[in-house]
C-alpha cells in the first residue's frame, strides 16, 4: 500500500480525520560524500564493495579520520545514517593490520548486538563464501552465550561484542583470564550513547572508568568511538563516558527518504470524558496496515503495553485477515533467550509482518523494509521519538510514523503544540557518574579487580575517598601502606546490576510444570507479581498464586482471564539534611523551592482488576507487601500561605490545586529534563517547614540529575504546566491536564505510581498563575467556565447573567433561583429537591451559596471529592 494514499484515506475518512491532530511531510534529502584518505586496505575495500558501499558519507569519513589518528570521537547523526560504518572501518583496519589487535563493541541491548554481529559476519565473509577468512572469531558474549562458546571467545576472539552488564559482571573481574584480549585492545566502541542517561548511564560511566584502569594495567590506552542519535549535549555526555576529550561529528551527510509524521489524538469518550485508549487505537491501525501487507512495528513504553498491543491486534486480524494473524509477534525483555532469538530471526528474515515491541527494537537495528512505525504514547524524549519514527522507510520509499497520544499531560501538550515537537532540538543526556550510591558498588568491584592506588580515587569522583573509608570501617578493604586491597568474601560485581535500583531478581515459574517462563527485578515484582496479579507473557494470561519473598520466586498458573491487574501504591517524601551536601533554596513567585537529599517511602497496598479493551473496573484486592525506601534527590516547591489563601478565597480547595499542579508539572517535565516518566515522581506532602509542598524526586537511589534539572528549569516548567492546563478544552479537569490517571505505560509496571482521581482544574490553574506571575483569572472564568462554583457577589445576583446574557439583553433567570440574599435560603425559589440538584451540578454557576450553604461551607459534592485530608496528608502522583 502506498504511504501517501493511506495517509490521504485517514485524513478524509469521517471517523478518523478528527483524530489527526497534525501532519508533517519531511522531504527526501540527497547524500553528500567524502573521500577517505588513505582508502581502506584492499580486503576491506572489496568487502565493502560487495555490500554496495563504494563511497562514504561526510560524517563517516570524518569519524574514521579521527579514530585513525587515535582521537576519541563521537558521531552524532540521524536514524539510518550509517553510523555503524564509522566504527566498523577503523576497527577492521586495525584487526587486519595487526594479528594481535582486539576490539570491544558495547551495545545496550542483545537484539542490537545480534544485528551488528550479523553485519560483521556478512561483511567479512570471503568471496568464495568462506566464513571468517580474516580469523577475527567475532561473537556475542552475553548472558545467553553457552559456556563452551564463552570459552572459545575468551581464547580466540579478536572482535568481541557484549553489553555493559556483561562487561561489568563477567569481563572486568576476570581480566586475567582475558589477558590476551586486553593486551591487544585498540578500540572500544560505545553505540547508542544517548541511551546511557540517568541511573543506567551513571553506572555505565563507572564501568568504563574500571575498563580504562584495567586496560592501562595491560599497557593499553584504547581509543573510544561513540555513536548516538542526536542529543543536545553530545560533547559533555561523550566525555563523561570516554573519560577524556572527544571530537564530535554532527554533519550528517546521509540521504533521507521521504517521511510522514502524523500526530493522532484519540477521541473523548465516556462521562466524565476521557481519551479512548491509545492501545486500542494503535491495535486498529496496526491490524489494518498488516492486513494490507505493510510491515509495521508498534512501540509501547512498557512490557505490558507490548503484550496488550499484540493481544488486541491479533484478535482484530483473526476477524479481518485470519491468514496474517500469525505473522505478528510481541518482543520485550523478560522472555527466555530462545524465545527472543526465534522472534529476531523471523523479523530479520521478513517472516513477520508486524511486531509489538518495547524500546528494545528502537536502537539502530536494521529490521528490513518497514513501511510504518506506530509510537503508542510519547516515548519520553525527542531523541527516542525520532529513533522510533526512523524505523519506518529506512531503505527506500516513504515511511509513515504515527504518534498516538495517551490521555496524559505531556502527550496532550504535544498534540496541541505540534510545532514544539517538530522544531524542538533533542533533550540533553543527563547522567551523574559521581552519585555516591552508584560509585560505592563500583569501588568495591575496582578494588577486587586490581589493588587501588590513592591517586586513582580521583577518577571515581569527589566522594570516592570518603566511600573508601566506609569500606575500610566495614572490613571489606584493607590498606597495606601503598594500595587499597580487597578483603571481602564475595564477588562485588555480582552484587548489583546496572539498570535497576534493586539488585534482586525474581524468577517466574509455572506451577504445574515447574518451567521458568521469565524473570523480573524486585521493584517490578512488587507491582506485577503480587498474589492475584495477572502476568502477561506472549499474549497469554497467568495468575500469580504465590510470591516467595525469601526464595524470590513467583508461582503462576496459566488461566484464560479477560482482565489484567494494576497495582496501587502510596509514596511519602521527606527531605533530609546532609552537611556535606548543602540544600539549595530560592524564591519562585509567591513561594520557595528547595533542592537536596530526600527519602522516598513507597508501599504497594492494593490492586485493581481491569477488563481488556473496555478497561472497565472489575473490583479491587488487597496487597500485603513490605514498604521500600530509597535515598535520592528531590525538590520541594512550597507556595506561601498567602498564595494558598488566595486560592481558597476563590472558593477552591488549595490542596486540590497543589495536586493538580503537581500532575501537570510531572506531565511536562520530560520535555525539559530529558527524562522518561519512569525516572521521576511527584507527590504532595508536608514540606520542609511543615507546610504543604509539591515534591518532584528522582526515582533512582542517589539521584540521577533530573530533579536538579527541574530545580534549574522550574520557571519554564511551571509556565508550560500553566499553558497546558489553560489550553485544555475540558471544563473541570481531565487526565490530559490536571488529571492523575495511571499512565498506560505503567498499567502493571512500577515505573509510575498509581495516581487517583482528577483534581480541581480551576484551583490548579489559579495556583499555577500565581506561581508564574501570570495575570489573575477573571472571576467568571475561574468559576463555571473552568468547571465548578463561583463566588456570589455582595448583591446576591447570579453570575451567570454576566456570562450568558439573554437574547433581549436582560439577565437570565437562574435555573434554581435568581435574586436572593447571600447566605440565606429563599423558600419561594429554593425547594429542597432543587437545592440538592444545584449542589450536584452547579450549572447556574452561583457557587456554594446558591445551594443553600453559607459561602465557604463545603457542599456534599465538595466533601466527597476532596475527602477529609489535612495539610499534612500525602497523595501519590
Amino acid at each position: 500500500m502506498e504511504t501517501r494514499a493511506f495517509v490521504e484515506r485517514l485524513t478524509q475518512d469521517p471517523e478518523y480525520r478528527t483524530r489527526v491532530q497534525a501532519l508533517r511531510w519531511f522531504p527526501a534529502r540527497p547524500a553528500r560524500f567524502a573521500e577517505l584518505s588513505p582508502p581502506p586496505p584492499p580486503p576491506l575495500a572489496q568487502a565493502l564493495a560487495r555490500r554496495g558501499i563504494q563511497r562514504l558519507y561526510t560524517h563517516q569519513a570524518a569519524a574514521v579520520a579521527h579514530a585513525r589518528a587515535g582521537r576519541h570521537v563521537a558521531v552524532v547523526t540521524g536514524t539510518a545514517s550509517g553510523k555503524s560504518l564509522a566504527y566498523h572501518i577503523p576497527a577492521l583496519e586495525a584487526l587486519l593490520a595487526d594479528p594481535s589487535a582486539t576490539v570491544l563493541y558495547l551495545f545496550p541491548t542483545k537484539a542490537l548486538a545480534q544485528d551488528q554481529l550479523r553485519f560483521v559476519l556478512e561483511l567479512t565473509r570471503g568471496e568464495d563464501g568462506r566464513e571468517d577468512p580474516w580469523r577475527l572469531m567475532p561473537g556475542t558474549y552475553d548472558g545467553d552465550t553457552p559456556p563452551d562458546r564463552r570459552r572459545r571467545l575468551r581464547q580466540s576472539s579478536r572482535l568481541l561484542i557484549t553489553n555493559p552488564d556483561m562487561l561489568h559482571a563477567g569481563l572486568l573481574g576476570h581480566h586475567v583470564a582475558w589477558g590476551r584480549f586486553w593486551r591487544g585492545l585498540r578500540y572500544v566502541v560505545v553505540d547508542e550513547m544517548h541511551v546511557y542517561r540517568g541511573l543506567f548511564g551513571s553506572h555505565v560511566a563507572n564501568v568504563l572508568r574500571r575498563l580504562r584502569r584495567i586496560a592501562r594495567q595491560w599497557g593499553r590506552e584504547p581509543t573510544f568511538i561513540l555513536a548516538s542519535a542526536t542529543i543536545r549535549n553530545p560533547q559533555e555526555m561523550a566525555e563523561a563516558l570516554a573519560g577524556g576529550p572527544v571530537e564530535v561529528v554532527e554533519d550528517d551527510g546521509a540521504p533521507r527518504p521521504e517521511r510522514c509524521l502524523l500526530l493522532w489524538n484519540p477521541p473523548r469518550v465516556g462521562h466524565p470524558p476521557a481519551r479512548r485508549s491509545a492501545n486500542l487505537e494503535a491495535a486498529e491501525l496496526m491490524a489494518e496496515l498488516v492486513a494490507e501487507g505493510v510491515p509495521t512495528i508498534a512501540f509501547g513504553r512498557a512490557r505490558v503495553v507490548a503484550e496488550l498491543l499484540y493481544r488486541y491486534t491479533r484478535e482484530r486480524l483473526e476477524r479481518i485477515a485470519p491468514s496474517r494473524a500469525n505473522r505478528i509477534a510481541p518482543y520485550r525483555g523478560g522472555y527466555l533467550p530462545e524465545e527472543r532469538r526465534a522472534i529476531e530471526r523471523r523479523l530479520f528474515e521478513g517472516e513477520l509482518l508486524g511486531v509489538c515491541s518495547t524500546n528494545a527494537l528502537e536502537l539502530g537495528i536494521d529490521v528490513g523494509q518497514l513501511g510504518a512505525a506506530l509510537l503508542v504514547g510519547y516515548p519520553g524524549s525527542v531523541a527516542s521519538m525520532w529513533q522510533q519514527a526512523g524505523r519506518a522507510g529506512r531503505k527506500e520509499g516513504p515511511g509513515l510514523a504515527v504518534l498516538l497520544a495517551h490521555d496524559a499531560p505531556v502527550d496532550q501538550y504535544l498534540m496541541h503544540h505540534p510545532d514544539y515537537l517538530f522544531a524542538q532540538s533533542p533533550e540533553p543526556g543527563l547522567l551523574n557518574p559521581d552519585n555516591p550510591q552508584v560509585v560505592l558498588g563500583h569501588l568495591r568491584a575496582a578494588v577486587y579487580e586490581l589493588p587501588l592506588k590513592p591517586a586513582e580515587l580521583e577518577a571515581f569522583g569527589r566522594w570516592a575517598e570518603a566511600l573508601m573509608r566506609l569500606l575500610l570501617d566495614a572490613g571489606e578493604v584493607w590498606w597495606d601502606g601503598t594500595y587499597w586491597r580487597w578483603k571481602g568474601r564475595f564477588y562485588p560485581a555480582g552484587q548489583f546490576g546496572l539498570r535497576t535500583a534493586s539488585d534482586a531478581t525474581y524468577t517466574i515459574m509455572e506451577m504445574e510444570s515447574g518451567r521458568v517462563i521469565g524473570s523480573l527485578d524486585e521493584a517490578s515484582a512488587f507491582f506485577q507479581l503480587h498474589p492475584e496479579a495477572v502476568y502477561l507473557h506472549g499474549g497469554e494470561t497467568y495468575l500469580v498464586h504465590r510470591l516467595d519473598l525469601e526464595g524470590r520466586v513467583a508461582w503462576v498458573r496459566k488461566e484464560p482471564l479477560d482482565y489484567f491487574t494494576q497495582a496501587v501504591a502510596e509514596q511519602r517524601v521527606r527531605m533530609v539534611e546532609d552537611p556535606a551536601a548543602p540544600v539549595l533554596e530560592r524564591a519562585v513567585g509567591p513561594g520557595s523551592v528547595r533542592f537536596g537529599d530526600a527519602v522516598v517511602t513507597q508501599m504497594v497496598y492494593m490492586f485493581k482488576k481491569i477488563r481488556f479493551e473496555s478497561r472497565d473496573s472489575l473490583g479491587w484486592g488487597r496487597v500485603e507487601l513490605p514498604p521500600t525506601e530509597i535515598y535520592t534527590h528531590a525538590l520541594a516547591l512550597a507556595p506561601t500561605p498567602e498564595a494558598l489563601a488566595a486560592v481558597a478565597a476563590t472558593g477552591r480547595n488549595p490542596l486540590e490545586g497543589m495536586w493538580g499542579a503537581a500532575n501537570a508539572v510531572l506531565g511536562v517535565l520530560p520535555l525539559f529534563a530529558g527524562c522518561d516518566g519512569s525516572d521521576v515522581g511527584a507527590v504532595v506532602d508536608s514540606g520542609p517547614h511543615a507546610a504543604p509542598a509539591i515534591f518532584v524526586y528522582d526515582r533512582h537511589p542517589g539521584g540521577a540529575g533530573f530533579a536538579r534539572r527541574a530545580f534549574d528549569e522550574l520557571e519554564s516548567v511551571l509556565e508550560a504546566a500553566r499553558e497546558l492546563v489553560a489550553r485544555c478544552p475540558c471544563e473541570s479537569g481531565c487526565p490530559s491536564c490536571v488529571g492523575a490517571p495511571v499512565p498506560p505505560s505503567s498499567q502493571v509496571d512500577p515505573e509510575q505510581a498509581t495516581r487517583g482521581r482528577v483534581p480541581d482544574k480551576a484551583a490548579a490553574l489559579h495556583l499555577l498563575m500565581l506561581l508564574t506571575g501570570a495575570a489573575p483569572l477573571p472571576e467568571a472564568v475561574s468559576g463555571a467556565a473552568r468547571g465548578g462554583p463561583r463566588r456570589v457577589p455582595a448583591d446576591g445576583r447570579c453570575r451567570r447573567a454576566e456570562v450568558e446574557p439573554r437574547p433581549d439583553g436582560s439577565p437570565p433567570r437562574c435555573p434554581i433561583g435568581t435574586r436572593r440574599r447571600p447566605g440565606r435560603r429563599d423558600p419561594s425559589s429554593l425547594r429542597r429537591s432543587r437545592a440538592r440538584r444545584c449542589r450536584g451540578i452547579w450549572r447556574c454557576g452561583c457557587g456554594p451559596s446558591c445551594s443553600g450553604w453559607p459561602s465557604g461551607r463545603p457542599t456534599p459534592r465538595q466533601r466527597s471529592e476532596t475527602g477529609r485530608r489535612g495539610p499534612g496528608a500525602s497523595r501519590s502522583t
